[in-house]
Formats: structure tokens, C-alpha cells, sequence
């Protein structure tokens, strides 16, 4: 596996695992350990998820120095204020059992309780964010589904720019312009979601490459995503999945072939609306 490079500098690993949607409690911690001792070294939970500590203990479990890893977690709607983003952050390195994050994200920039005031609020909540990295509780700090008006905002008041930008990102959803806002930038696209809906497996066109490069349909969406710049962060509870998922370095898809992926654009679902969301 190879590593990005941030725009502050640091390192971060370029696949990352997924635990949205993963049962807090024993499955939530032997998915972690099983990644990390699949190769992983990057871990993505928030605190909406509900499973922190048993990421945490998933971490503990698999032994590795947690100098070699990426631990990353998220800001929930309900604490969009100076106050209790830094509640929050402390919450949740309590939870993750670990004394500092690589990485904390804004996990949506316009949440229904703050949307008349939503600029003030991320505002505040960045500011936390901010204190939190200069007080050593967290390396990196970024945010998740921003568009460009969001991330404008953002930038008229902070100090430190985000690093991320954790978008929805497959073939099927591939935001092109706010992406290329996000490399203008020098914003890191993390790809959640990146391999779609479970439509996207029934498309012709990517079971003949899985096909042509002896891969399954979940990696060569996984190469491509890559290929992109992206860093996609698959998830799954399934320990064969999870080594499958990972074996994504050893084959590189031809130009071609990406064409043929990046004409797959709304056959499987679509990106949500982060100005529209009733949470």
C-alpha cells in the first residue's frame, strides 16, 4: 500500500476501512482487527455510528503500535458549536481509547438544527477543531460531505485548512466539479461509499474486466478509485471480503479501461444533498 501525502505534510494511508453501518460490539471489533491484520492501516469510524469503542478495542486487539496507524473520526450534526465540538473531540478519543486522532472531519457541513446558521456554526466548530490540533489531541483536520460553498465559508475564517474532504465517490457518483474544487484546493477526496449501491455489481461492463484482470468487481471499482487520486474507504463485516478488499496493489487498469468505468456515471445511485438533509 502506498501513502498520500497531505497538504500539511502528513502521511496517510491511500485505503482506508470503512465502519459505517457496522453493529457496535463484537462485530464491529473483529472487523477492525481483522483489517488490521488483513494490511490495513487506516481506520474510519465517527461518532454517529455508535461503535467508537469497539473500533477502539478492534484497534487494541490487533496489536499494532499505534504509531503505524491512521485513526480517523467525525463530528455529529447535534454539536455544531465551539463548546460542544470540543466536548466532542474529547468524547470520542475517550471512546477510540487512543491519545490522539490522525485525522477529524465535519461530518456534514448543513445539518437541519443549524441551517440558518449553519456558516456560524461550522465556524465555531472549526475553531474547536483547530484549538484541538494545537493542543496535540488531533494531527489533521478536514470535512465530509462539503460542497464548494461550504468549503468557501470555511475558508473566509480558518486558520488551518482542511486536509479531506470525505465525499460519496463510485462510478456511478463521481462529482466532477467538486472534486476538481477539491484539488484546486489541495484537498484530499476520500471516496466513501466507493463501491456504490449493490447495483453496482450487476453492470456487464465492470464482471468483464473483473473477468479480464482475474479480479473481483469489488477491486477493479477499488483500482479505479485509486486511479482517480481518491481514497476510497470500502467497509464490510466479512473477513474474506476484507482481505479481498485490500488486494488492490498488485494490478494497474489501462486507460481504456478507465474510460469504460468512468462511463458508468448514474447507473447505481447518486450523491445526497448535503443542503437538503433532514438530520
Amino acid at each position: 500500500m502506498f501513502d498520500y501525502t497531505l497538504s500539511n505534510g502528513q502521511k496517510i494511508p491511500a485505503l482506508g476501512f470503512g465502519t459505517w453501518q457496522t453493529p457496535d460490539g463484537d462485530v464491529a471489533e473483529s472487523s477492525v482487527k481483522a483489517a488490521i491484520e488483513a494490511g490495513y492501516r487506516h481506520i474510519d469510524t465517527a461518532s454517529i455510528y455508535g461503535n467508537e469503542a469497539s473500533v477502539g478495542r478492534g484497534i487494541k486487539a490487533a496489536g499494532v503500535p499505534r504509531e503505524e496507524l491512521f485513526i480517523t473520526t467525525k463530528l455529529w450534526n447535534s454539536n455544531h458549536s465551539y463548546e460542544a465540538a470540543k466536548a466532542a473531540i474529547d468524547e470520542s478519543i475517550a471512546k477510540l481509547d487512543c491519545d490522539y486522532l490522525d485525522l477529524y472531519l465535519i461530518h456534514w457541513p448543513n445539518p437541519k438544527a443549524f441551517r440558518d446558521n449553519w456558516k456560524e456554526a461550522n465556524a465555531g466548530a472549526w475553531r474547536a477543531m483547530e484549538e484541538a490540533v494545537e493542543a496535540g489531541k488531533i494531527k489533521s483536520i478536514g470535512v465530509s460531505n462539503f460542497l464548494p460553498h461550504h468549503l468557501d465559508a470555511l475558508l473566509e475564517t480558518a486558520k488551518i485548512k482542511p486536509v479531506v474532504n470525505q465525499i460519496y465517490l463510485s462510478p456511478s457518483v463521481q462529482q466532477e466539479e467538486l472534486v476538481a474544487y477539491n484539488e484546486a484546493h489541495d484537498i484530499l477526496s476520500e471516496a466513501y461509499s466507493p463501491l456504490g449501491t449493490g447495483k453496482i455489481f450487476s453492470i456487464d461492463s465492470l464482471k468483464e474486466l473483473a473477468v479480464k484482470y482475474n479480479k473481483t468487481v469489488a477491486q477493479v471499482v477499488l483500482r479505479w478509485s485509486l486511479q482517480k487520486g481518491f481514497l476510497p474507504l470500502p467497509k464490510s463485516v466479512h473477513q474474506d471480503r476484507i482481505v479481498e478488499n485490500f488486494q488492490v496493489f498488485d494490478f494497474e487498469l489501462t486507460t481504456d479501461d478507465m474510460a469504460i468505468i468512468d462511463a458508468l456515471k448514474g447507473q447505481a445511485g447518486e450523491a445526497p444533498k448535503p443542503d437538503e438533509v433532514n438530520f
